[in-house]
Order: structure tokens, then C-alpha cells, then sequence
């Protein structure tokens, strides 16, 4: 496990808002990895979603490297799968790529490890790695306790949902983005995008609950499929 995660390591970035009036220059969201050919860098759709300020001159920025001073990339070209919470962003330079596994689902009980960026805004950029139990496969949208809490936009999830990985592992802010993979082989299974809060957003830190989500590998391959002068996986 020491082995791969220093081989996995370089193939880890984040995600930030660059504004070069403000200060700090960097506002740090979340994590992303670099897949095949190098210069495509996956997250989840919600960690780039809000508008950026272009009256400031923001804009969405990569980075790779890690520590005090990380290189920025800027992003070419963005491919969305909203309704997957995935994004596929392009750069112009080429870095260290991870193996992506095929689009079969990964069988529970699996031992899987995710690294990236927790707590970005306070850590910096300075990957840990949490391990991770497959515990479950289960249904993206997870019907509310009463009728008074559903959404329109879950019920329509309800009627359609579709499956995601349930973790026994902790995820915290700023993990979002960041590549599950398995412990044996190293190849990303998954991208880890939401934790489940016990009471409310402000214990996510001090009461964790351990159980972390992750969309499948096999949305991400469809996604690929689209982007261009990529072979097919």
C-alpha cells in the first residue's frame, strides 16, 4: 500500500477559483486526478458548478504539484454529466495518468482507499489517503423520512435513480473530486462525491459519521467516451 500510494500520487490535483485582485490569489474547493492521456482531469460536476465573478476575473484554475507552490493549469475545454456529478476537464499540459478499472461494478466487502485533498482551505494541498470498505450498493437518491422533505428534483431521482458505492470510510470537505481506487491493484473504481451528515453541516468535522458515496467508474467511461481524440476504453 506505501507503494501505491506514492505511484498514485503525482495523479492527484485539486480544484480552485483563481482571482488574480484578491488575496490569497487561490481559493481551494476540492480534488480531481489525471486520467489517460494526461491532460483530462476528472471531479464532480458540483465542486466547479457555482458561477465564478467575471467582473473579478475569476476562473476555475488546476492544480498539480503539492505544497506552497503548486503549478496552475488553466482548463481548455469542460465535458459535464450533471445528472452523474461528474466533470471532465482539459489543460494544456500532460502529467502522470492513474488506470482506470473496467465499468463492472466492484463487489462488496472490496477494500478500496480514495486520496485527495480533505479540508482543502485549512490543509493545503497535501494528499492524505483514508481507507475504505465497500459496504454497500445503493440507490443515489435515498427516500426522505417524510413526504415534507422530498424535492421535486429527488423524486424525479426516485423515479429513475441509479447506483452509487457506499463507503465505510470518512470523507470530509474538499474530498470531493477524489479517486476511489482498489488497495490491491491501484486502478480508480470510483470518485468520491458526498458524505452523509449525522446532524447537521457544521458536525461534518467534529462528528463524522464514516459513511462516504462514490459514483461507479462506469459513468466516468461514458463520460470519456464523448471527449474528443481519446480512444475508447
Amino acid at each position: 500500500m506505501p507503494e501505491l500510494i506514492t505511484q498514485l500520487k503525482p495523479s492527484v490535483v485539486a480544484l480552485a477559483i483563481y482571482s488574480p485582485a484578491a488575496s490569497p490569489r487561490l481559493k481551494l474547493l476540492g480534488s480531481g486526478f489525471v486520467v489517460a492521456p494526461g491532460n483530462l482531469i476528472v471531479t464532480n460536476h458540483h465542486v466547479i458548478a457555482t458561477p465564478v465573478d467575471k467582473n473579478k476575473n475569476e476562473i476555475y484554475v488546476v492544480l498539480s504539484g503539492h505544497g506552497q507552490q503548486p503549478q496552475v493549469h488553466q482548463i481548455k475545454k469542460t465535458l459535464l454529466d450533471r445528472s452523474h456529478d461528474l466533470a471532465v476537464l482539459e489543460i494544456a499540459e500532460t502529467l502522470p495518468a492513474v488506470k482506470l478499472a473496467s465499468s463492472d461494478y466492484v463487489a462488496e466487502g472490496t477494500q478500496l482507499a480514495f486520496t485527495g485533498y480533505p479540508i482543502t482551505g485549512v490543509l493545503g494541498l497535501y494528499p492524505a489517503t483514508h481507507g475504505a470498505l465497500l459496504s454497500a450498493l445503493t440507490p443515489i437518491a435515498i427516500p426522505a423520512e417524510n413526504s415534507q422533505v422530498i424535492s421535486a428534483a429527488t423524486l424525479r431521482q426516485l423515479r429513475d435513480p441509479f447506483m452509487i458505492y457506499q463507503l465505510d470510510g470518512t470523507a470530509y470537505p474538499g474530498n470531493s473530486g477524489s479517486m476511489l481506487y482498489r488497495q490491491d491493484t491501484g486502478e480508480v473504481v470510483g470518485v468520491i462525491n458526498m458524505v452523509l451528515v449525522k446532524s447537521s453541516r457544521e458536525a461534518i468535522l467534529s462528528d463524522p459519521s464514516g459513511i462516504s458515496y462514490a459514483i461507479p467508474i462506469k459513468h466516468l467511461h461514458q463520460l470519456l467516451s464523448q471527449a474528443p481524440n481519446r480512444d475508447q476504453p
